[in-house]
Parts: C-alpha cells; structure tokens; sequence
C-alpha cells in the first residue's frame, strides 16, 4: 500500500458523503488533519492538490464560522509561501482554495485583515507585467491571481473601483499572454464602478473622472450594495448615468478594449462584448455604433458565444445599432448555421431557438414568447424542412419552426408547405405502423402534437390525421396510451374538444369494429383503457360500448376466469359511465351490465363493488351520484371521498387507501430535558459485592459476557406537533414512527408506535432504544405514518434528530449498591490498562483550562455528577468515567493546579479522543483559555 492510499480513501468517502464522514469524526479534527499534510513536504504534489479540492468544493462545511475560515485561510497562506516554485500547479490550487475561503465564509463581506492582506498580495502580485521580476515561469501565478481577483469582483461588486488607473496601466503594460486575463480584470471594474455610480444622484464630471483615474485602496464600502446582474433588453428599464457628462477618456478606452478584443479567445470576447454592452447602455454619452467596427466580424463567425453576445447587442441597441440590412443577413446566417454539418446538434438546435426568439427592431408581439420573425418566408426555410432522418431532437425544433413559417405564409405557399409537413407526419405515422421503436414512437407522437397545435383548425387534415391513427390502433392496441396522452394534451392547450372528441369517437368506432379473435386478453386491456377515457366525453354516446362490454362478459370466459386486473379495468368504465350526463339514456343497458357482473363474475372484490355501483345506479339521482363519485377537491368530509367500494384502477380507491405525503413537517421530536441516558443493567443486578480479594476489574468485564449487556442507550423525546401545520392535523392517530441512519455506526432502530397525538393535550413521550457499534455523534432521520380524523393515511417527515457525544455516556455499569472502593479499583485499573496498553487502540491525553473555584464547583455538578468515581472536593481531586456502549471507556482525572485546571483523559478508543476534546471545549467555552496536548 502506497503512502497516499489512506488518503486517498479518506478523500474520496468525504466526497462522496461529507455529512457521513464527519459522523465519524468533526469538522475541527479533519481540518487539522488537511492542514498537517498540507505542510507535510514528504507529501507528493498531487495528494495535496487533492486535500486543496475539498476546500474548493466544501468550503463551508470544513470552515463552518468566518473565524474558522479566516485561520485555516492563513494557514493556506503559510502553504503557499513554503511551497517550492517548482510546484506551480499546488501553487496555483492553493491560492483558488484561499480566495474560496475567504469568499465562501464571509471574510470578505466583513473585511476582515486577512482579506485585506490576500487582496493586497493578489495585486502585488499582477504588478509584475511581463514577468520581468520572477520569470516565465511565474506566469501560471499571476494568470490565477488575475482570476481571483475577478472572483472576488464579481462577489463583492465596487471593490476594485478605485483602481482602475493602476489596472489599466497594467493591461497597457502587459504584452504577453496573460493581457487577456488583465482586459477581464479590468473590464470587470470598470462595469461595476460605473454601476455603483448610477446609484447615486446628481453625478458631475469630476466623480466620474475620478473613477477612471482611481489609484487608491481598495473600496470596501460599495460591497454593502449587493449589485445584480442588469436585466438588459429593450423592455426593461436599464440604471443610467445623467446625460452631458464628459465622455471622450471613457469613449476611448472603449475603443481600445474592441480593438484589442479580437486576439481574445471565443469565450473572453463574448464576455468582454457583454460587459461592454452594460457599460453602453448606462452611459447616455456613448453611441452603440462603437460595436459597429465589430459587427462584420461577429456576423462571420460560428462560434456559439459569439453569437450569442452578438444576439444580446442585437437586443440591447435594436437599430441604434443594426440596419434592417444587417438584421437580414443575421437571419440568413443563422440560418445557414443551423444546418451546417460541422456543427453540433446542440449548437444547431441553439441556432433555432434564435430564429424564435430573434430580437427584431421592430417586434410585432413583445411577450417573449415564440414568434416567427417578419423576414423569415417560406423561401428562407426551405432548406429547414424536417426530415426522417433527422435526429429526434432536430426534427422537432424544425418542424415547430416550418409550422410557424407556413401558418404566416401568402395562401399558394402555405398549401405546399403544410402539404409536406403533412406528408412527413404520415411517413413518420408509417414508420411506426411498421413496428417503429418506442424512441420513434413517442417522437412521432411529439411531432403529431406539434403539427395539430397549429393546424387543428383545418378539418380535411384532421380527418386524414384521425383516418390513419384509428387505422394504426386496429393493428397495434399497445398505442392506446399514446393516443390518449394526444388526446388529453390537444385538449388542454387548446381549450377546444372538437378534435380530442373526433379523435375518441374514431377509435370507440375502431374497437367496435373489432373481429372476436382480436378481442383477447392482452388487447383488451387497451381497449378498456380507450373506453375508459371515452366514457369521459359528454358528447358521445355510449350505448355501444355498455353492449359491448355486456357482449364480452357473455360470450367468452372472462367471468368464469376471474381475472381481477380485466375486471377493474371494466368496473374503471362503468365508474365513468355512472358519471355521463346521458346515462338516463343507457339506463337499463348499465343497470344490466352491473348486475350481470355482480352475479357472474369469478372474483368476489369485482362482485362487491359491481353490486354496490348497481345500489348507487338505481337508487340515486345523476347528480347525487356524481357528487359522491366525485373527489373532493378540498380533501374535505370523509362521507365525499369515502366508501371503499368505489373502485376504477387507482382512481376510486387511491383517497383512501393511497398514502399522502405532506407538504412540510407536521411532527417533531424534542428531547427531554432531566435524566440522564438510561441503559439496562439486568446482569449487573446479580454481580456479587462481597470479598476483600477480588479482583474487580475481572468481574466487572466478566459481566460483558452476557448478551446485550449495556449495550443500548435509551433517549426521551416529547412527540408534538411543528411549527404551524394545517388543522387537519390537530388530531392524528395510530403513529408509526421509523428511524434511518445516516451512518452505520448503530443498529437499526425498531419502530415506535403512538396511539394519537392532540395538539391541545400534553404531548406523548417516547423512549428511543439505541444500539451503537462505534459512540459516535449521529443524526437519526425520522418519519411518520399517521391517520388524520378524516379517516387519511399521511406520511410526514420530521426534523433530522441529533445525537450529540455526551448524550451517549452512560455511568459506570455496576449495581446501585456497588461501593466507593469498587467503583475506584475498576477506575483505576481502566486507566492502567490504557496508560500502558495496546498503542493502536488506547490512549492518554491532557486538556488544560482557566477557571474560578465557584465555577470549576458549578461546571463539575453540572456536566459530571452523574459520573463521578471520586469526588475529593477538598484536595480539589475528581475521578469521572464514562462508559460508552457498546464496551468504550473515557476517563478523566481533574485537578486544580495554581495556574489552570487539568484534565488528564485515558481511553481505551483513541479514536474518540476529538470529541472528548469537542465536548470539552463546549462545556468550558466560558473560560478565558483552553488547551489540548495530543
């Protein structure tokens, strides 16, 4: 095994759960640990960028408070400074994971010296231009000292406002590489210095020349704005500065950075472009026409952010800046672009949504929506129609997109077009006729929708359209749930039934038509299915599907079978049916396909319910019936949702026997406050306490012999109801509470059951019963199942409960009776036994702490009563034990000396030892000074 393996593991199970890593262990304790082997020089390079990631991506669960974040920050720092120039790679990692920090954990919103100094030494650092003081090989150094100062710009937006001089001499200065990343740097300030101005009021040319010739620190006050991006369009308004100020220095340093800007990469121009564009639009004395150099060249390229920046100027300035010349030849090119065979699906599919939602100048609709802009003509896109081999993907945005294109067109043009489109759709309708794929099925089914939300209107391609899918749906039943899905999404985005209602009545049609022999059992589930949903429609009639139904039962030997699926699916019909306004016209024909069911039918559930629906047919009106048959909107009285018999699929039984989660806690656990944890001590009741000689430390382990001997701690908690829950659930009863565990350091916990819960009567209390296999901290996640009065199930989850260390201590485990002198010899045979045993397993420690006489009195009664072993008040001498389960010990001697209080600690799990140090500190928090020695 290599030095770096334990690492390794180490990193990655903190990866890949931090919470569950750190039940094992704290935060404070792995921190150290990173730090120590950050300084460690026989550490390879690539272990320690690894220890940096996890300060990269977890900075605030290592670094909790911004105290925290501001030493471990300086220790990087110390890192940094010893780490040879050879490494530039850790190098360069170790100042990311500083800027990080510092962000991450608010020392820079609370200026803290350490962020002062970092700042001051990133800045120090980008001075050296060209790399005339520490060489090329620096230059890796400054490139990321250059992109943690924008980090840190862009968090806390102003703070380099007052030096812009300085940075713009330095990108004047710079002639190597790196001159990309000082334009950022600089751009960056430059934008939110002249954002910051824009708050205030009646600017003069003095402040804001000031601002371009700062040259002093760094601006600490403007962070306490918390700027935000600005929400540039033509339709919103955009801060600006007063017009008439004096413009020229800021006009030219524009006209430099756009000059320069097309040695950058792709990826830096594009954001060099945007910040341009939001220090134009702020400035009333800057025209847009300083792009206008810049357009030709955009207008050429075919790199997505390009685009895209240019698309945000096309925006912004409309035709303050393009000409109705430029807008068409935009449009032309992203035309060709989305076709171009270089390019990737994604970048095609980028191009299209920009043909959607192209910025005119002159917008007909501004709701920013999908619209097809003016100069798009059928001519335009004809080199954008879908075809079959396109990918799914594709296809589809170029079928919206020719839709939109032949919906606007001049009426000889738009028949062509929508012939086509509609030859696509029924070669893609052919393709699954001849046993497509699903992939194929649900994109023809997609592209279907896509052709009739635009094209529903005309009656003869509707018809051809519902002609060829009924005509599908004869040979392929399993295409039932995507006709009905169709059906159900025409209907909703259109408001309008008419073709949902056609379509229905064309496959009710089909199925009637249907030959006995492919009427089976497979088959006619997806017809149910179809009928079930027909059965919904007012305005079809269903006489035919009642006979049938009846016909099917009679003549096959579906009722002798009993098949409980084919039945409820049948009873799902008569459920709808029971609900039809024209069911006084079927009457009869119902009346006598439930009492057949009811009478005939191999499955006594279907009987049941068949029978109880005929009880509701025949002795109810249609509009009681429907009330009851309804759902109650509200989840309201128990009399309109109840009545088990109820039955269609998941439909009519799924308010009642379904189990509905809750929104927000409803439920919660508090701990009781008092006793200490209890544990049981059955065996130890019969340990004997007599005889001088006997070696106590022998009987005392002897009794861990016994199964399941203190191996549990028992913890109380008061179950009541959270924080502003709903008044349904005043009153819940039959509680099932179940526990998880983040870790795998207990055994499962065994279900509690509650009988009720009322909010208005003293809380219930519960006693959890954990088995540890390591005493570690835990956090146990806890759910309820409950009923409310109404007669609901509910599933609720309740507040992560925390086990802190000291909540698993129990005392000594020896009989009540057990004497002073007993309980003294297992001590101290206990601390010898982890002063000189086992090195991998035992170990001894000291804590040190400043206190007066009242309150070592006040801190010893408090925190160690129930664990004392000896209490020599008068020579300032305690013994305190604690046992934690299943057969760990920590021991502390705690004497006065004249400067300090002294905890010796022994135990024999030395991996216990951080949190012995953690409960320490927690509990002498009010004193002056504390220290630990390892």
């Amino acid at each position: 095994m290599t030095f770096a393996d334990p690492w390794d593991q180490k990193i990655s199970a903190f990866l890949l759960s931090p919470s569950q890593f750190l039940a094992t262990t704290t935060c404070e304790s792995f921190l150290a640990e990173l730090l120590h082997e950050l300084r460690n020089d026989k550490a390879s390079d690539q272990l320690k960028i690894l220890i940096v990631s996890l300060l990269l991506e977890h900075p605030t669960i290592l670094c909790p408070s911004s105290s925290v974040g501001e030493e471990t920050a300086l220790e990087l720092l110390s890192v940094f400074s010893h780490t040879p120039q050879k490494s530039i790679i850790l190098k360069c990692n170790v100042m990311l994971a500083i800027t990080n920090v510092i962000i991450c954990t608010s020392c820079l919103a609370n200026h803290t010296k350490m962020a002062e100094d970092w700042l001051d030494f990133l800045f120090q650092m980008i001075q050296d231009t060209n790399d005339y003081r520490c060489g090329l090989s620096h230059q890796p150094i400054r490139a990321t000292a250059c992109e943690c100062l924008r980090e840190m710009e862009t968090c806390s937006p102003g703070l380099l406002s007052q030096k812009l001089e300085a940075l713009h001499l330095l990108k004047q200065q710079e002639t190597t590489v790196l001159h990309q990343s000082y334009c950022m740097l600089y751009t960056l300030g430059l934008k939110n210095a002249i954002r910051i101005l824009t708050t205030q009021k009646n600017v003069t040319d003095l402040e804001f020349k000031s601002i371009l010739g700062g040259n002093e620190g760094f601006a600490w006050k403007s962070n306490q704005l918390g700027l935000t991006l600005l929400p540039i369009n033509m339709m919103v308004h955009v801060p600006r500065l007063p017009p008439g100020l004096d413009c020229k220095e800021l006009k030219s340093i524009m006209s430099s950075l756009l000059e320069e800007s097309y040695l950058q990469t792709p990826i830096s121009q594009s954001a060099l472009l945007r910040e341009l564009v939001e220090v134009v639009a702020m400035v009333p004395g800057l025209s847009p026409t300083l792009f206008k150099s810049q357009l030709l060249r955009l207008f050429g390229t075919a790199d997505v952010s390009l685009m895209h920046a240019t698309l945000f100027m096309k925006d912004t300035f409309t035709d303050s800046l393009f000409t109705a010349e430029d807008e068409n030849f935009l449009l032309k090119r992203l035309v060709g672009t989305a076709q171009h065979p270089l390019l990737r699906i994604s970048e095609k599919l980028f191009c299209m949504e920009c043909i959607l939602h192209f910025p005119e100048n002159r917008p007909i609709s501004s709701s920013g929506e999908e619209s097809l802009p003016v100069l798009v003509t059928p001519r335009l896109a004809a080199s954008l129609h879908p075809t079959v081999f396109n990918d799914s993907a594709t296809m589809l945005c170029r079928l919206n997109l020719l839709c939109l294109v032949h919906l606007e067109a001049d009426e000889g043009e738009a028949d062509k077009g929508i012939s086509y489109l509609l030859e696509h759709i029924m070669a893609l309708l052919k393709i699954i006729d001849n046993d497509g794929s699903r992939e194929v099925v649900v994109t023809s089914f997609r592209a279907l929708f896509i052709f009739l939300m635009h094209f529903n209107g005309m009656k003869e391609l509707s018809e051809k359209v519902i002609d060829k899918l009924c005509d599908m749906y004869s040979k392929h039943s399993r295409l039932a749930p995507n006709l009905i899905g169709l059906a159900n999404r025409i209907q909703e985005h259109l408001n309008d039934p008419v073709w949902s209602v056609k379509l229905l009545i064309g496959l009710q049609k089909c199925i009637m038509e249907m030959p006995p022999l492919q009427l089976t059992i497979h088959n006619l589930s997806w017809h149910l299915k179809v009928l079930k949903r027909v059965a919904k429609e007012g305005q079809i009639t269903q006489r035919n599907t009642i006979y049938l139904l009846l016909n099917i039962l009679i003549n096959s030997n579906l009722c002798e079978r009993g098949n409980w699926q084919v039945g409820n699916a049948v009873l799902a019909v008569c459920r709808n049916l029971l609900e039809h306004p024209s069911i006084d016209q079927v009457f009869i024909e119902l009346a006598d396909l439930l009492q057949y069911i009811s009478v005939h039918y191999d499955d006594t559930d279907i009987k049941e319910h068949a029978r109880f629906y005929y009880t509701l047919l025949t002795n109810l009106s249609w509009e009681k019936l429907t009330g009851i048959l309804a759902k109650g909107l509200d989840g309201g009285r128990a009399k309109e949702r109840s009545h088990s018999a109820i039955m269609a699929e998941n439909e009519g039984i799924a308010s009642n026997l379904t189990v509905h989660k809750t929104n927000r806690h409803v439920l919660q656990l508090i701990k009781v406050q008092g006793e200490a944890s209890q544990r049981s001590l059955e065996s130890s009741e019969m340990l004997e306490t007599t005889g001088e000689a006997k070696n106590w430390l022998e009987v005392y382990q002897g009794q861990f012999q016994t199964s399941g001997f203190g191996s549990e701690v028992t913890l109380r908690y008061s179950l009541t109801h959270a924080k502003d829950t709903d008044h349904l659930f005043d009153k819940v009863f039959t509680i099932c509470l179940h526990f998880e565990m983040k870790d795998s350091n207990y055994a499962k916990v065994n279900d509690i059951h509650v009988p009720c819960v009322f909010r208005d009567r003293k809380p219930p209390e519960v006693q959890v019963k954990l088995k540890p296999f390591q005493p570690y901290p835990t956090t146990l996640c806890v759910s309820a199942i409950f009923t409310t009065q109404d007669g609901r199930s509910w599933h609720s989850r309740l507040p992560d409960v925390s086990v802190s260390f000291s909540e698993i201590f129990l005392p000594l485990p020896l009989p009540p009776n057990t004497s002073c002198e007993c309980k003294e010899q297992v001590f101290d045979r206990i601390w010898e036994a982890a002063a000189s045993g086992n090195p991998d397993k035992s170990a001894i420690s000291l804590f040190c702490f400043k206190t007066g006489d009242e309150s070592l009195t006040d801190l010893i009664k408090t925190h160690f009563q129930g664990y004392l072993i000896t209490d020599q008040q008068s020579k300032r001498f305690w013994k305190v034990l604690f046992f934690l389960p299943p057969t760990c010990h920590v021991l502390l001697k705690i004497t006065q000396a004249e400067d300090a209080i002294q905890v010796s600690i022994a135990t024999d799990n030395w991996e216990l030892l951080p949190f012995v140090n953690s409960y320490l500190q927690n509990i002498t928090d009010h004193c002056s000074t504390t220290v630990t020695d390892g």
